[in-house]
């Protein structure tokens, strides 16, 4: 099969792509590999590809480029959107280019698919910031997290929409329209709202990748800073978990075409941010692992995020295998044999 990961020399399309190659795929990767360190995600995908000549092909271009986009989906079976703008924090100081990469980049991608001489599918990765602040739920707060009072599952798919910030804007956006291209046009698409993904590979920041970025900095004796109190939670996916959801929503996505699915760890694969985290650094670290910087709440931080993931354990037999500490300790281990890449 031939299949184009925009952004596929991500962090999550770089594993994708990998996976896809190594089952025996033809993978096209569209990335104007703008974020810092994806060319060694792109080497380490040229060494796996290595080995069959010709299965791996690389188009350097932006998905504001539809042209571009249009000659590259032109005879693929399937589109993986993984490219987008990915800060919240980024996409309040720069609002119109997170615009213009996330909801114009996305319509491109669609338009490049339904223009095609036989349209792909499309599978999108959205975000959990489509469900907004939440503001209206009742939050309990425990002695190292705070919970949702009335949602022992998380939220579910049927949560109204309210997008917050300029990121929650833009990817909502896209969010909708591959949902209705499937509805219009009866593209094969499929919406994949998705939670905090973390795993090797990963080249986190502080305003995204939190996990990997805390413990990069736990490495290598960067300041780590927290906002709010370090109880906010979030439910984490390890990237094989959500690669191995991705290979069966492509088996089956002419028949799960136009429906949206939450992706995420659920309540049993939950931490909270700081209060949970810091003990787990400290163990791997085999040290005291201290924060330097408390700060402020930042805007549109939710006290709890938790996906319902029962609609995908129902609909396609699939839910999270790896927990959150041995997840946690794999992504370690990489960093720390990667660490020259990190200095």
């Amino acid at each position: 099969m031939h299949i184009l990961v925009t952004g596929g020399a991500g962090f999550i399309g770089c594993n994708l792509v990998a996976r896809l190659l190594r089952r025996g795929d033809h993978v096209t990767i569209f990335d104007n590999l703008s974020r810092p360190r994806t060319p060694h995600n792109l080497a380490w995908l040229e060494q796996i590809a290595a080995a069959t000549p010709g299965r791996l092909e690389m188009v350097r271009a932006d998905i504001r480029d539809a042209d571009a986009l249009v000659q590259a989906a032109k005879d693929v079976a399937a589109i993986f959107h993984l490219a987008g703008q990915v800060a919240v924090t980024t996409s309040v100081l720069d609002p119109r280019s997170d615009f213009e990469i996330n909801a114009l980049g996305t319509f491109n991608v669609l338009e490049a698919a339904r223009t095609a001489p036989k349209p792909p599918a499309v599978i999108y990765a959205s975000t959990n910031k489509v469900y907004g602040g939440m503001e209206d739920l009742t939050i309990v707060e425990d002695a190292t997290r705070y919970r949702y009072r009335d949602l022992p599952y998380g939220i579910d798919e049927a949560r109204p929409l309210d997008f917050h910030s300029p990121y929650g804007n833009s990817k909502g956006s896209g969010d909708q329209y591959v949902r209705d291209y499937a509805r219009i046009y009866g593209i094969p698409t499929v919406v994949l709202r998705q939670s905090a993904i973390y795993g090797p590979r990963q080249f986190g920041v502080e305003d995204q990748g939190w996990a990997a970025h805390f413990v990069i900095a736990a490495q290598t004796g960067k300041p780590i800073s927290i906002y709010g109190d370090g109880k906010q939670v979030r439910d984490m996916l390890f990237i094989d978990d959500l690669i191995d959801l991705y290979e069966v929503v492509l088996a089956n996505v002419e028949r799960l075409s136009g429906q949206i699915f939450n992706v995420g760890g659920g309540p049993q694969h939950s931490i909270s941010i700081w209060r949970e985290f810091q003990p787990l650094l400290t163990r791997f670290a085999e040290d005291v692992v201290e924060a330097a910087h408390y700060g402020d709440w930042r805007p549109g931080d939710q006290p709890v995020c938790i996906l319902d993931i029962r609609k995908a354990e129902r609909e396609l037999g699939w839910k999270p295998q790896v927990d959150v500490e041995t997840g946690l300790r794999r992504l370690w281990d990489w960093v720390a044999a990667n660490i020259e890449l990190f200095r």
